[in-house]
């Protein structure tokens, strides 16, 4: 794992005060984790994707001079991160003026408004972009307004996988009668040390994060490839569905998971501010809650807060807690306890000392009741909870 970092003494009242948190952003991560960390989250970072810009490409270069001395009709831009790549490797050749003069000549379709923001930035006004950030609905305007007999050019963005299926504009485009450019900027690729996402994975799968936050489709398509080689694909998705929320900063982004059945959600506004607030809010309301014993408990993945009280559970005893919640106020025996503990055995007695560390760990001994000969069961009070 690449870094578990602590938001240290905190306020109590921050929203994710006691929670864990994945971030699997490569750029402006350290943005992100901030966010995070001022709303009392604990944060876990594994970079899902390495951009590789392709500044020094022959054929990017190749385009990049076509598109300067015979402007396109149309120019489609794709990603934020994309356009400016383009525009900082014209730069770096010495041609950003003639590559903006030329653009400006041109009708510029945006998918969406980070690469709408990306396309004023450089001084250029896009004709028109979908709130949506779909590449269906760019590719249905072009079509509606017709796209037979004119120069397309469109910028490409990452490399597509089974799990980040796309519209393929420029097919569709060239069906339609199109002479289409293609400007590919940038690929996108695996973490170069898997470590990190290898861990991740684990963690989400086991339970122990609350919530992973995506930035992007390919970084949904990285882990799922990777957990797909780790042979864990289908118990990832499960937990996601399940148990560890999936936080994206947008619809694309989001698509990939809602394909597979997991409840991905994204706030209105596709911008890191808007993500951080979504998951304070999300988060906590995603946390099991309950009454037992007069104490009002919520459980996170390595916490609970007992009355507003964060408290920090050993793992063996959290494992006893979470078998007592799968079956609210019902006993359960002390065999069953004792084959979730290290090493499992015989000997009954391991079961009390988890149920002594739980219960000194809670603060609130009278959340689980002793029956005896029989087990041990949550002292739910149905009225409350």
């Amino acid at each position: 794992m690449e870094s578990l970092k602590s938001p240290g003494s905190e306020p109590p009242s921050q929203p994710l005060t006691g929670f864990t948190i994945g971030v699997t952003a490569a750029r402006r991560s350290d943005e992100l984790i901030t966010l995070l960390q001022r709303r009392g989250a604990a944060v876990v970072h594994a970079p899902a994707i390495r951009i590789i810009p392709l500044v020094d490409d022959i054929q990017l270069r190749g385009v990049t001079t076509l598109l300067v001395q015979n402007p396109p009709d149309v120019v489609v831009v794709t990603t934020g991160i994309g356009f400016r790549a383009w525009i900082e490797a014209a730069h770096g050749w010495g041609v950003a003026d003639d590559v903006i003069a030329a653009l400006a000549s041109t009708r510029i379709l945006t998918r969406g408004p980070k690469a709408r923001g990306a396309v004023r930035q450089a001084g250029l006004c896009e004709q028109w972009s979908p709130q949506s950030e779909a590449s269906r609905e760019v590719l249905d305007r072009l079509l509606e307004d017709g796209a037979a007999g004119l120069r397309i050019a469109v910028q490409l963005h990452g490399t597509a996988s089974e799990w980040e299926p796309d519209v393929d504009i420029c097919d569709a485009l060239t069906s339609a009668g199109a002479d289409v450019i293609k400007v590919p900027v940038y690929r996108w690729e695996p973490p170069e040390d898997s470590r990190p996402m290898d861990q991740l994975i684990a963690m989400i799968v086991h339970g122990e994060v609350d919530a992973v936050s995506f930035t992007s489709a390919p970084a949904v398509a990285s882990m799922l490839q990777r957990a797909k080689a780790l042979g864990c694909v289908a118990e990832l998705v499960t937990s996601l569905r399940d148990d560890v929320a999936a936080v994206c900063v947008g619809p694309v982004t989001a698509a990939p998971l809602r394909r597979l059945g997991v409840p991905a959600v994204h706030p209105d506004r596709y911008r890191l501010g808007a993500l951080a607030r979504l998951i304070g809010d999300e988060v906590p309301r995603h946390a099991r809650h309950f009454t037992a014993g007069g104490h009002h408990i919520s459980v996170r993945s390595a916490t609970v807060s007992v009355d507003g009280d964060v408290r920090t559970v050993p793992p063996s005893a959290m494992a006893v807690l979470r078998r007592l919640m799968a079956c609210p106020g019902n006993v359960v025996s002390r065999g069953e306890l004792l084959a979730l503990l290290p090493g499992g055995g015989a000997d009954t007695h391991a079961v009390e000392t988890a149920m002594t560390r739980l219960r000194s760990a809670l603060g609130a001994p009278s959340a689980i009741q002793t029956v005896v000969k029989r087990g041990y069961r949550l002292a739910i009070d149905p009225a409350k909870s």
